[in-house]
């Protein structure tokens, strides 16, 4: 009976490609899209087929080094084992500020949507207003002991995926052919813009590494593995563009400007019915988001202390044993990046915190294959060292096109860590 049990509670190969669609189809495709068009016009849809390739090539490096280890832990276990305690508390506690940056990324998104469906709150004054509110709310509900994710899970992905679907299949039908022409636009398809619409963009490929993370919970998972993450990236990437070509075949020059791109698509296709509509599916998905990312973002700082990785005060629990010394601080350092900057500046920013992560990660596998042996069956990229190779200068060559000032809020974690690493003696450990 035990292995029933056990067998039974493995996620399946249909099961493990719809969570990896659900992972990676988040707030973004909401937003984004008005930015792809403004950065690099029509051609943008290329854009999204680097960043899918790119994303790909990176999660099978995730998946390789996955297959050295039985431990979950992720990047961390990776870039420890690879090369040493230091580095690995780095990419820990970098995990740490991703999921921070990620929350006030949605903090933002949620003022943006809002100030897009309501212009009265278009504005400086009500944006700050909106984060402060939503950062009370989520702070005084995650400190009550309220557990809400499974619930909200639900709704999320219903709440994202029904108006995107709703935007695909109403917008197919009143797509105009001019506005695709010119599909190069000379001033804007540079390679400068190419490369910074692709860091932007890459946002919403973001969450494909928790795949890779769960692969413990995996029927066969060398087998499954690979082939879930190949259909699930080659299915979000097929939604992202016709997302994309629906909203500039509907909108054209217009779309450049639009703060709420799929609403906007709807309220010309569908009128004012249309547009409520979707307003109220980008509402509930963005808000559902913002409230499991403010669940995630203190626990990941909670098991960094616990870890001795950070000061023990994040450990602090109250009375219904909710982290709430974590919560706290996540949600305050989160909330302070929300009011930072807008939602294409903070999405950029969150990409190239991940890639804290990604680099290492690539690097890895290359170290693995000469101090570490498989299992037998167990996955291994093909080509020998052209997929890391290829991911690694194409990730360096998207990070030499950010600003300096982007470069620094996405990777300035990587700094921060280091007196910690000597506060809390994690470099006297064994």
């Amino acid at each position: 009976m035990g292995k029933v049990s056990q067998r039974t509670q493995k996620m399946g190969f249909i099961s493990l490609i719809l969570f990896g669609i659900n992972a990676i189809i988040g707030s973004g495709i909401f937003l984004l899209p008005s930015t792809g068009m403004k950065l690099f016009g029509p051609a943008s849809i290329l854009v999204l087929l680097f960043d899918g390739c790119l994303a790909f090539f990176i999660a099978m490096c995730f998946a390789e080094c996955a297959s050295y280890f039985k431990e979950s832990g992720g990047a961390y276990v990776y870039a420890r084992e690879a090369f040493g305690r230091f580095v690995g508390y780095e990419v820990g506690f970098v995990t740490w500020a991703i999921w921070i940056i990620a929350e006030g990324t949605m903090y933002t998104a949620f003022a943006t949507a809002l100030g897009g469906i309501f212009p009265n709150l278009a504005n400086p004054t009500a944006k700050v207003v909106i984060i402060l509110s939503l950062y009370l709310a989520l702070m005084a509900l995650n400190t009550s002991g309220v557990h809400l994710a499974t619930v909200m899970q639900n709704i999320v992905t219903v709440g994202k995926l029904v108006p995107i679907f709703l935007v695909i299949l109403a917008g197919l039908f009143f797509i105009k052919p001019t506005h695709f022409d010119p599909f190069f636009v000379k001033q804007l398809t540079t390679v400068p813009n190419f490369a910074t619409a692709a860091i932007t963009l890459f946002y919403i490929f973001s969450g494909f590494e928790r795949v890779v993370i769960t692969a413990g919970e995996m029927e066969n998972v060398q087998k499954n593995l690979p082939k879930a993450l190949l259909i699930s990236l080659g299915t979000v990437v097929v939604v992202y563009i016709l997302v994309m070509v629906t909203s500039i075949g509907v909108l054209g020059g217009r779309l450049a400007s639009s703060t709420v791109p799929l609403k906007d698509t709807m309220q010309a296709v569908a009128g004012n019915f249309g547009a409520n509509l979707i307003s109220f599916g980008t509402i509930v998905s963005i808000g559902g988001i913002c409230l499991a990312s403010s669940f995630v973002s203190p626990r990941s700082g909670l098991a960094l202390a616990e870890n001795k990785m950070m000061p023990k005060y994040l450990t602090k629990k109250n009375k219904k044993n909710a982290p709430y010394a974590a919560i706290i601080t996540s949600s305050t350092i989160s909330m302070i990046v929300a009011c930072s900057g807008s939602f294409a500046v903070l999405a950029q920013i969150s990409a190239v915190s991940r890639f804290a992560q990604f680099i290492p990660t690539i690097i890895a596998v290359l170290v693995f294959r000469k101090t570490m042996k498989q299992d037998q069956g167990a996955f291994r990229l093909p080509g020998g060292p052209v997929i890391p190779v290829l991911a690694l200068l194409a990730s360096l060559w998207l990070l030499s096109h950010v600003s300096l000032t982007n470069l620094l809020w996405g990777l300035g974690a990587l700094v921060i860590a280091v007196p910690f690493y000597f506060m809390t003696g994690s470099h006297k450990k064994a």
